[in-house]
């Protein structure tokens, strides 16, 4: 199995992109939504750690994002909650789609966090500042000071550019990006 890493700036369409391979997408978003909507067990670690700021379940996006700005230590209690369960997710995703040929890996913090191997593609997400700031603005739980506190805890665009296998300039329409794509796909098998 072939595992290919989008990776790019909060903004640049990393999901878009990933999305656009066509091969089966672990999304570590969308899972960590899924945590805070149906694990309970986090729910009450979360709780535990930070009582003042979660207090039902499911757990509410607003609730963690008071928690963040009241005092950004509490992201660190968070993530080391959550990036436990999301490994755990990512090993079941592995092992469930063990007989593909090529999977992708849309995970914000892969590269932080470590969640790559030497044998894995990584593939960086190119767009424009203006367009990144555009569409970030538009998101429905947009905050500019959150957005500056997770940008801090990521490394910056030009290190996973040069750590990357691959650039993929993203402007946010298929075809080019599909084009691109079929070119990487070539290149890798």
């Amino acid at each position: 199995m072939i595992k290919i890493a989008v990776v790019g700036d909060i903004g640049s369409g990393k999901t878009f992109v990933a999305n656009s391979f066509g091969y089966p997408v672990f999304n570590a978003d969308h899972e960590v939504a899924k945590i805070y909507k149906k694990n309970k067990k986090i729910f009450l670690k979360l709780k535990n750690k930070l009582p003042k700021y979660i207090t039902k379940f499911p757990v509410d996006k607003n609730e963690i994002t008071d928690a963040i700005l009241n005092n950004q230590n509490n992201l660190n209690k968070i993530i080391n909650i959550v990036h436990k369960e999301i490994r755990k997710e990512l090993n079941f995703f592995l092992k469930k789609n063990k007989n593909k040929k090529i999977v992708i890996l849309d995970i914000p913090l892969l590269i932080e966090n470590k969640l790559f191997n030497k044998k894995d593609i990584l593939i960086f997400v190119d767009s424009k500042k203006k367009d990144i700031d555009k569409r970030i603005k538009k998101r429905p739980n947009y905050n500019s000071k959150l957005l500056k506190i997770f940008k801090k805890i990521q490394l910056s665009p030009s290190y996973k550019k040069n750590k990357s296998h691959f650039t993929i300039k993203n402007t946010f329409t298929q075809k080019p990006v599909k084009n691109n794509i079929k070119k990487i796909i070539n290149k890798i098998l």
